[in-house]
């Protein structure tokens, strides 16, 4: 399996395996809290939908899929992940050629710039090697300043403000979004 290496990280894809590394991240609720309003996710939740939907979008060839962050001197902590899959994917209209980078991680790493190393590196090492993506794009709750920080750390700017494309009801996100192709 592809890892790529930071100075601080180690950076693998996750397989379909690793659920007992997504519910422990889950179970904080101050994780939780932009993504859900704090509310931990449960086993079952893992099993029955979170692990369904990233068999839909995971293809390691094209480097979709949630990539495991740990530390490069301790390869068996976990500290989050970086999520890869076109935007709009649970959609009629995926855009290929925008590729939607989300992260996770938790409270331990936070304010220690892991969330931004780790999607630099994955930035970086999908543009080496696919030669389709226009964008990255990431969405974040409009209060989740630490996030919205990130990405504009990653070079995006804010595009507009939307309704969450994967959950129902109204749950408005901010979008930002980086053209590879402009020099920045």
């Amino acid at each position: 399996m592809e890892q790529l290496h930071t100075e601080r990280l180690q950076i693998s894809l996750m397989t379909l395996n690793d659920g007992d590394l997504l519910f422990e991240l889950d179970q904080d609720p101050a994780v939780m809290q932009y993504i859900n309003g704090g509310k931990v996710t449960s086993a079952q939740e893992i099993e029955d939908i979170y692990i369904p939907r990233l068999a839909k979008y995971i293809n390691p060839e094209r480097g979709w899929g949630l990539w495991k962050v740990s530390l490069k001197e301790h390869p068996s902590s976990f500290l989050g992940w970086i999520l890869i899959r076109p935007m709009h994917f649970f959609t009629l209209s995926p855009s290929y050629s925008d590729l939607e980078i989300g992260w996770r991680f938790k409270q331990s790493t936070w304010g220690r710039g892991i969330a931004t190393e780790s999607a630099k590196a994955v930035m970086e090492h999908l543009l080496a090697t696919q030669q389709n993506i226009k964008y990255f794009s990431a969405i974040a709750d409009e209060e989740n300043l630490a996030s919205i920080n990130i990405m504009k750390k990653l070079g995006m700017k804010y595009i507009e403000k939307l309704s969450h494309p994967d959950v129902e009801g109204d749950v408005d996100v901010v979008l930002y979004s980086k053209d590879t192709k402009k020099a920045n």
